[in-house]
């Protein structure tokens, strides 16, 4: 699996560095996501080359529920290897997996595997349809593996947590499409019937220009497993990864990427700088790792729009995960389907017929791999990834940050190798106006 911690190194990849202007725009993939899902597909799939064989890395919680979407999206479809880093874990999402799929997602013990190399044994079966749900820090080589394999692949979102991983996974977008593989990504907002409806009509001038924005995920507290005696320092935080920016990113990055993803969607292009401030208030307690648990940031596009960004995890906390967007014609609510102004539009009704879109995208993904015209979203993904981080690094260390310094930035968040024994110290909390990373 791969790596990430505080600790600060040049990369080696020799990647170049990524101008913002060669970083190619967020466009909609609302006509391919739509047109993909309308495909008839036959009644019945024998084995084959219309087959589509899971090959899961990282069983955890989004990784069973990924493969459980994927067989309800379509027919010929099951899981034929699994990996995850611990026994316990691997033995627990087989149960949970035959329990609730039954036979096709049921794997025999040869076909699944525990460790840190574990991802490897899957990469050499059968399987041709990857999905990646491991902690984000292992999402670049797990990326590039399978990608040099000539694997169809599903990542879940973000795709990095620093510099290197991204121009690593930037590195990749050609040889994906050389190799005409999928590389579909877990936002799946953009196979959501509601929202593809809302954006089609925000590029078709229903607000007018965009002039500015707010995106928001405020909720309550979320999982944490209690140390044990017997784990290292390494097994705790890799069980306990949301907390660690090495293997998660903070939760800016692992989880409000979805909201900062739909303002990039709807402008059709990225920030190019930001500034904000966040910390811990609440979680200050060593058990909590090192992340924040707030964080606003003040985004600026090129041509001068602003998105404020607001994300926290705090108990009895008022609670939002949204997107507003007001333009010089009328205003957004993206979350709600609502435009309101000359073209006003009301999509709500949309939402009590629309398909899970966690469902949607893996239909999707399917129906175009058995047409031929595999989607690409690593580009769109890797955007807003960084989108993310730049919010985060303006408010760790309390200056402006370009998006240039985030995606050419040399510091590797990894330790420098991952031991399941080893001792690995906490990185020190963030502090604005101190911290350089």
């Amino acid at each position: 699996m791969a790596h990430d911690d505080d600790h600060e190194h040049a990369t080696s990849s020799g990647i170049p560095p990524v101008s913002r202007r060669t970083f190619i725009r967020t466009t909609s993939v609302a006509a391919g996501a739509l047109a993909a899902s309308q495909i008839s597909l036959p009644g019945a799939w024998a084995a084959g080359s219309d087959e589509i064989r899971i090959g899961l890395i990282g069983a955890g919680g989004r990784g069973t529920g990924a493969v459980q979407n994927a067989i309800k999206s379509s027919k010929g479809v099951r899981l034929v290897a699994m990996a995850e880093l611990f026994p316990d874990r691997l033995a627990e999402a087989r149960k949970t997996l035959a329990d609730k799929v039954g036979a096709a997602a049921t794997v025999k013990d040869d076909r699944a595997f525990s460790g840190l190399d574990g991802y490897k044994s899957v990469l050499q079966s059968d399987a041709n349809y990857i999905i990646l749900a491991t902690p984000p820090g292992f999402r670049p080589i797990h990326l590039q593996a399978a990608i040099e394999a000539g694997k169809h692949v599903f990542t879940e979102k973000p795709v990095a947590v620093d510099g290197p991983g991204l121009r690593t996974v930037l590195s990749l977008v050609d040889v994906a499409a050389q190799k005409k593989l999928l590389v579909g990504c877990g936002l799946q907002r953009h196979h959501q019937q509601g929202y593809l409806e809302t954006m089609a009509r925000i590029h078709d001038g229903a607000i007018g220009d965009i002039v500015t924005a707010r995106a928001y995920w405020n909720q309550g507290p979320i999982w944490n497993r209690g140390r044990k005696a017997d784990w290292s320092d390494t097994e705790w935080q890799l069980r306990n990864w949301y907390y660690f920016t090495w293997l998660c990113g903070d939760h800016i990055v692992e989880q409000h990427v979805h909201n900062l993803d739909v303002v990039n969607w709807a402008k059709k292009a990225h920030p190019v700088k930001a500034v904000g401030t966040g910390g811990r208030q609440v979680r200050t307690g060593p058990e909590w790792g090192h992340i924040y648990d707030h964080f606003a940031i003040d985004f600026e596009y090129e041509d001068g729009t602003h998105l404020f960004s607001m994300c926290r995890q705090q108990a009895n906390t008022a609670g939002s995960v949204s997107e507003a967007i007001t333009g010089t014609k009328g205003f957004c609510q993206a979350n709600d389907y609502v435009i309101t102004g000359e073209k006003a539009f009301d999509g709500s009704a949309i939402k009590r017929k629309e398909l899970d879109p966690y469902q949607q995208e893996h239909a999707d993904f399917i129906a175009s791999i058995r047409k031929g015209e595999p989607i690409s979203e690593l580009k769109m993904v890797a955007e807003s990834t960084a989108t993310a981080i730049l919010g985060r690094e303006a408010a760790y260390t309390g200056r402006l940050v370009t998006f240039d310094e985030v995606v050419n930035g040399t510091t590797s968040l990894a330790p420098p190798t991952v031991d399941l024994t080893a001792s690995l110290a906490t990185p020190p909390v963030a502090m604005p106006g101190a911290s350089t990373n």
